[in-house]
C-alpha cells in the first residue's frame, strides 16, 4: 500500500491529497458517529430509567453507551506531549528570534509559539493540539545545542528554514493536520491494544483495519513534505548551502556517534564523578573532520536507499532533489552559537550540569567497568613475554578504551611478529599509522584482504576512503582505486546477503544462546548503560548460512516511552556503536518480534537497568 501511495502521489499530487483527506475524514466520521451514537443511547437509556423502567438490560446499555461515548471523546481529545528541552525566549536570544521572524515572513508560515533547546544533534518542529484533534495547535521548535555548535550560521538557518517549511501555506497546514492525525491515531491504537472491555471491541477492530491503511496512505505525503521543505530551504538560503548543511550534519553526526562519545566516556577511567561533555564538544566541533573518515561516511550515506521504515528520504535522494553534486563541502568556519547571544556559555554550562545529573548512575557504573579494564590491562601487561598475538591485540584495544590517545602501535607490531596474519593486529596497526604513510596503509589493507574474509567489506571501504582522500604530495592512484572499487562491490554483495539473512523473519530462526565471554558481556552492558532509553536487553547468537564461521547476534532492547520512529533510529545507532565480535541486528519488542517471542527464545535478559 505504501508503494501504491507513492505512485499515486507521483502521478497526480492533487488527486492523491484529496484521497488522503477523504480517508482521514473517514476516521473522524467513525469517531464522531460513535460519540453521537453513545450520547443518544445514554440519553434514551437514562430517560427510560428516570421513568421508572429499572431493568438490568437498560443499566448494561447505559454503561456500554457511556463507555462508547467516553472512548470516542478520548479519541478526539487525545493529547500529545510537549517536546523535551529548556525553553528559550526572545529576551535571552534576540538574534535567534529575529532570524526566525525573517524566515517566517519570507515563507509566509505561522508563528512559532515556543522555542526549546535540547541536547540532540537535530532540529524539529512539532505541533501539539490545543483542544484535541478538532482544535488548533501550538507550534514548538526544538533546537539541539550540538547543532548550533557544528554548523555555521547560513547552514544552520537552512536547517531552520527546512523545519519551518513544514508549516508553510495550505499544503503545510494540510500536511501538519495529517501528521497530527497520524500521531493521534497511533497513540489511540497503542492505548487500546491491551484493553479488554467489550465496549472497546468495535473501535479496536476499526483501528486494526484503519490505522495500517492510514499510515500507508499518508506515507508518501510525509515523504513529499520532506522534499518540499528542502526546496524551501534551498530557495531561501541557496541550494548549495542547504545541501552542504545536510552533508555536514551527516558527517559530524557520524563522528559524534563513533568517536566523540567513546572518547568522552573514557574519561570515567580517571574521574569517578561525571564530566560534562558540551564544553569539550564545542572545541572538537570547531576542528575539521578527518578527511578519510568524512569520505567513508559520505560514501556509506550515499549507498543507502530510501525504505519504508522512515518517512525521511535518504541523503542521496535529498541531494539529488536539490540538484547539487553529492560531494564533501568546505567545512563550517565558525558556528551558529552567536544566535544565543551573550548567554551562549551559560547554556553550555547548564547543559553540562544537567548531563552530569542525568548520567550520574551510568557514569559511576562505567567507572567501575573501566576499573576492571585497567585490572585486565595490568594482568596482560605482566605477561608480555608469554602473550600470544591475540593477547597483545586485546591489550592494545583495552589501553585505547582507557585512553584514546594511548600509543599502541608497538603492541600491534609485536603481535604481527608473532602472527603475521592476525586480522586484529593488522587492523589495529592500520589505524595507528600516520596519514603521511599511505604506502604502509595500503600494504596493511592488502594483507588484511588476503587473510581475513570476514574483514573484507571493512577493508575495501577503508582502502577507498584512503585513496579518495587528497593528501599533500600524493597523487591519485587510479589503478589501485579501480581494484579496490571492484573488491568493495564483491564484498558488498556478500555483506548484503548476510544482513538480509540476519534481518529476515522469523528473527529467532537458527538462533542459540549467545557466546560472549564474561568480559565481553561486561563490555556490552557498559555500552547499553550509556544509552538511557534502554530499560533491558536480550541477546542471542545467530547461525548464518552465508557465513557459518562468522559470529553474528540478535539484540532485542526494551525502549519504554519511545515511539516507532524513535525506536527505529535508536536501534540503528546501537548497531553502529556497540562493540560486539560480529554483526548485530538490534530490534525492539512489538508486533514482530513480540515480547512473548523475545522472552521465549532469548531467555534471561543480558542487561537490566
Amino acid at each position: 500500500m505504501v508503494r501504491m501511495s507513492e505512485h499515486a502521489s507521483a502521478e497526480n499530487s492533487r488527486a492523491y491529497r484529496l484521497s488522503v483527506g477523504a480517508f482521514a475524514m473517514l476516521g473522524y466520521a467513525w469517531v464522531l458517529g460513535c460519540m453521537v451514537l453513545g450520547a443518544g443511547l445514554v440519553g434514551w437509556a437514562g430517560l427510560q430509567l428516570l421513568q421508572g423502567r429499572l431493568r438490568f438490560g437498560l443499566v448494561l446499555l447505559l454503561l456500554a453507551a457511556g463507555g462508547l461515548f467516553w472512548i470516542s471523546l478520548r479519541a478526539l481529545w487525545i493529547r500529545l506531549d510537549e517536546p523535551d528541552g529548556v525553553e528559550i525566549t526572545a529576551l535571552e536570544a534576540p538574534a535567534l528570534f529575529e532570524a526566525l521572524e525573517r524566515i517566517r515572513r519570507k515563507i509566509r508560515a505561522p508563528m512559532i509559539h515556543h522555542v526549546r533547546l535540547n541536547d540532540e544533534f537535530n532540529a524539529s518542529i512539532q505541533q501539539v493540539p490545543r483542544y484535541g484533534l478538532l482544535g488548533g495547535s501550538v507550534n514548538h521548535l526544538t533546537i539541539g545545542l550540538p547543532l548550533l555548535m557544528a554548523l555555521n550560521r547560513p547552514r544552520f538557518l537552512a536547517i531552520l528554514a527546512h523545519e519551518y517549511g513544514h508549516l508553510r501555506g495550505d499544503h503545510g497546514r494540510f500536511a501538519a493536520w495529517i501528521y497530527r492525525s497520524r500521531l493521534a491515531w497511533m497513540q489511540l491504537h497503542h492505548g487500546l491494544e491491551d484493553a479488554t472491555s467489550p465496549v472497546t471491541a468495535a473501535t479496536q477492530a476499526f483501528l486494526r483495519w484503519y490505522f495500517p491503511r492510514f499510515s500507508a496512505k499518508t506515507f508518501a505525503l510525509a515523504r513529499q513534505d520532506e522534499y518540499e521543505a528542502d526546496r524551501i530551504a534551498g530557495r531561501m538560503m541557496g541550494r548549495d548551502v542547504a545541501a552542504a548543511a545536510l552533508i555536514e550534519m551527516e558527517v559530524r553526526g557520524a563522528w559524534m556517534q563513533s568517536e566523540f562519545w567513546a572518547r568522552h566516556w573514557s574519561k570515567a577511567a580517571d574521574n569517578p564523578l561525571p564530566v560534562g561533555p558540551y564544553r569539550s564538544l564545542r572545541r572538537r566541533l570547531a576542528r575539521m573532520p578527518d578527511p578519510a573518515f568524512a569520505n567513508d561516511t559520505l560514501r556509506q550515506a550515499l549507498q543507502r536507499l530510501s525504505g519504508l521504515e522512515d518517512t525521511h528520504p535518504v541523503l542521496r535522494d535529498r541531494i539529488e532533489a536539490l540538484d547539487t553534486p553529492p560531494i564533501l563541502p568546505d567545512w563550517s568556519h565558525g558556528n551558529a552559537m552567536e544566535l544565543l547571544g551573550s548567554d551562549a556559555k551559560r547554556w553550555v554550562a547548564q547543559f553540562d550540569k544537567q548531563w552530569c545529573r542525568d548520567h550520574a548512575s551510568e557514569w559511576k557504573l562505567h567507572h567501575a567497568w573501566l576499573v576492571q579494564v585497567r585490572e585486565r590491562v595490568q594482568a596482560l601487561g605482566a605477561g608480555m613475554a608469554q602473550n600470544q598475538a591475540q593477547d597483545l591485540v586485546e591489550l592494545a584495544r583495552l589501553m585505547r578504551l582507557l585512553d584514546p590517545r594511548a600509543v599502541v602501535r608497538p603492541l600491534y607490531e609485536q603481535a604481527l611478529a608473532r602472527d603475521p596474519q592476525n586480522a586484529g593486529a593488522l587492523r589495529g596497526l592500520l589505524l595507528s599509522l600516520p596519514d603521511t604513510d599511505r604506502q604502509a596503509k595500503l600494504q596493511c589493507l592488502q594483507s588484511l584482504w588476503d587473510c581475513a574474509g570476514d574483514e573484507r567489506w571493512w577493508t575495501a571501504r577503508t582502502a577507498l576512503a584512503e585513496l579518495e582522500t587528497s593528501r599533500p604530495g600524493m597523487e591519485h592512484d587510479a589503478a589501485a582505486y579501480k581494484q579496490w572499487r571492484r573488491r568493495l562491490d564483491r564484498a558488498q554483495e556478500i555483506e548484503d546477503r548476510i544482513w538480509e539473512e540476519l534481518s529476515s523473519e522469523p528473527f529467532f530462526g537458527r538462533t542459540k544462546p549467545h557466546d560472549l565471554s564474561a568480559f565481553e558481556q561486561a563490555e556490552l552492558k557498559a555500552g547499553l548503560m550509556q544509552c538511557l532509553p534502554v530499560a533491558q536487553a536480550w541477546l542471542v547468537s545467530k547461525n548464518l548460512r552465508e557465513a557459518p564461521l562468522r559470529r553474528a547476534y540478535l539484540l532485542c532492547v526494551e525502549l519504554p516511552g519511545l515511539d516507532e520512529e524513535g525506536s527505529f533510529h535508536l536501534c540503528r545507532r546501537l548497531e553502529r556503536q556497540l562493540n560486539l565480535p560480529g554483526p548485530v541486528l538490534v530490534l525492539w519488542p512489538g508486533e514482530s518480534p513480540t515480547e512473548a517471542e523475545v522472552r521465549r527464545y532469548a531467555g534471561t535478559p543480558v542487561f537490566q537497568r
